[in-house]
């Protein structure tokens, strides 16, 4: 058995109680305090993540902007200095290889994020789709990657680095300086909420942490581990790759349209994906609300007016009256207000077809 990957933070798991798991073969916190008072906390003050089994690959020189038009389906053309953009790597069947998120740091420079369990397979597959005149480089071992998520997550970071972020918009990145140490503050996240994503130097990952936590000590910033964040990105719809999202789904049944460039130049899935929309989709992800008591579950069945799908990710949520689930259904029973049932524990429970965001952040 291959022992475990840790991330630089690790050394802080044990003072905050962390329980660790086996995530991605990574050893992962799932929770410090608690799932359900780590979500609420998210949802009411704020939370702190470490996220640093997250992959980085850079992407530099004249070339790159083509390099990514080819290998992305979103339209990276949109994309200047400091803005950050939601995409994924297709198959050429349209099947999604892992979603991603592209940051321009500067021209000709781009750091591209991708999921954890995939970072190795992602930097092979870009690899292969080389460009002369763009360099590829996966530094993931030299990054952390720290979230502070939550209504008052923006002004812990602020403190902590001393100044004003206002600057930073949604979906920017920009740079700051955190315990004198220089990291590249993403106004991203993956709660709904409000926040960073903080990429910082692996060496100096634990001094960042320990100066977030003691600037978010007076607005009960807590540490939050793999539980809530699940949670929390559930409520928002968003989609898990290897559960809601996989090679053998595009980014069409997924419902993620809006991501996708049909229109700009040739990219890897492009040809399918028009093949899929001229014959019209057989299945599209749904997000599901429990009319009975239940919690459904990946794997569960789910019997629609139209034929069978499965639940592909399912949990009850504190901020939440039911249950919920994301789950493929027929294409003709993924609209609002279609009544299905989901199979729990051998039992058929009542379910809804309901629009996403289950949940809606105060703003």
């Amino acid at each position: 058995m291959s022992q475990l990957k840790r991330t630089p933070l690790f050394p802080v798991y044990g003072k905050y109680r962390g329980r660790v798991v086996d995530f991605a073969g990574w050893e992962l916190p799932v929770q410090f305090s608690g799932i359900n008072d780590e979500h609420l906390a998210v949802r009411n003050r704020a939370g702190i993540f470490d996220v640093s089994h997250m992959g980085e690959v850079f992407a530099r020189g004249p070339g790159a902007l083509d390099f990514l038009q080819r290998a992305s389906m979103n339209d990276a053309s949109r994309l200047y200095p400091g803005k950050a953009q939601y995409a994924a790597l297709l198959n050429e069947a349209g099947g999604i290889i892992d979603d991603i998120y592209i940051y321009c740091l500067k021209e000709r420079e781009y750091l591209i994020c991708v999921n954890a369990s995939n970072a190795d397979k992602d930097f092979a597959w870009l690899c292969s789709l080389a460009h002369p005149d763009c360099e590829l480089k996966n530094e993931s071992a030299q990054w952390a990657q720290i979230a502070v998520q939550g209504p008052k997550a923006v002004r812990i970071v602020e403190r902590a680095a001393g100044g004003s972020l206002a600057e930073i918009k949604r979906y920017h990145i920009g740079r700051a300086r955190v315990a004198g140490v220089d990291v590249l503050p993403a106004r991203s996240g993956y709660t709904g909420e409000d926040g960073f994503e903080l990429f910082t130097p692996a060496a100096d990952a634990v001094k960042v942490w320990e100066a977030l936590m003691d600037a978010g000590q007076d607005d009960g910033l807590l540490p939050c581990g793999l539980g809530a964040r699940d949670t929390l990105r559930l409520e928002m719809g968003y989609p898990l790759h290897g559960h809601d999202i996989k090679e053998d789904t595009t980014p069409l049944e997924a419902g993620l349209d809006r991501f996708v460039a049909l229109g700009k130049p040739e990219f890897v899935g492009k040809p399918a994906l028009i093949r899929q929309k001229q014959e019209g989709l057989k299945k599209a992800r749904a997000g599901m609300v429990m009319a009975e008591p239940g919690v459904p579950r990946d794997g569960h069945k789910i019997v629609a007016p139209h034929g069978e799908g499965r639940v592909t990710s399912g949990t009850k949520t504190p901020c939440l009256p039911s249950a919920i689930a994301l789950g493929y259904l027929p294409a003709a029973d993924a609209a609002a207000g279609t009544e299905v049932k989901i199979e729990i524990r051998g039992k058929l429970k009542k379910a809804r077809v309901e629009p996403l965001p289950f949940y809606h952040p105060s703003k």
